[in-house]
């Protein structure tokens, strides 16, 4: 099983590449259906529910441009499953090139700790972390026109602008 490298394929023309990571799968076909609606460039979603990827498919897989975890709060396992997907992850990635989306984060019955435990896993690399209503419409509509800004920057469509801002923001 070898990492996912972000610059192992040269970028395709006004095309950028998400991948989604969730284990549960509730909100990551939700998120992949609006995001595709995006007609300014092409989008390619991809989904998985942990890495590594399959080896089979090194051959055809697209360059990815950015890779979102998607953990479900209310889940123990979500966490789990991204914490030990990371790993699969080229450091190269981790210049503006990953992000972690929570959902269920206003669920009462999440424990502090786990919440606790994503915002330091978020911050010793460095990565943004958001957060997402996914039960409604418009909560799933808002997290992917965030994840469509953050996309844009990754896979450097947006001038005068690279991936490392987003590394900087999220040391803020």
């Amino acid at each position: 099983m070898s990492l996912l490298n972000p610059f192992s394929r040269l970028p395709d023309l006004n095309t950028a590449t998400i991948l989604l990571v969730e284990r549960e799968e509730e909100f990551q076909e939700r998120l992949a259906e609006i995001l595709v609606e995006e007609k300014a460039f092409t989008l390619k979603v991809r989904l998985a529910k942990s890495l590594p990827l399959p080896a089979a498919n090194d051959g055809s897989r697209p360059r990815i441009d950015l890779v979102v975890f998607i953990i479900n709060l209310t889940s123990d396992l979500s966490l789990q499953s991204a914490e030990a997907s990371v790993k699969y992850l080229d450091p190269d990635y981790f210049l503006g090139k990953v992000c972690f989306m929570a959902t269920n984060a206003r669920n009462a019955a999440v424990p502090q700790e786990r919440l606790d435990a994503l915002r330091k896993v978020a911050a010793s690399l460095s990565c943004p972390l958001l957060f997402a209503e996914h039960q409604t419409a418009d909560g799933a509509s808002g997290a992917a026109e965030r994840l469509g800004t953050i996309l844009k920057v990754a896979a450097g469509l947006v001038p005068m602008t690279t991936a490392l801002s987003l590394s900087n923001a999220a040391m803020m």
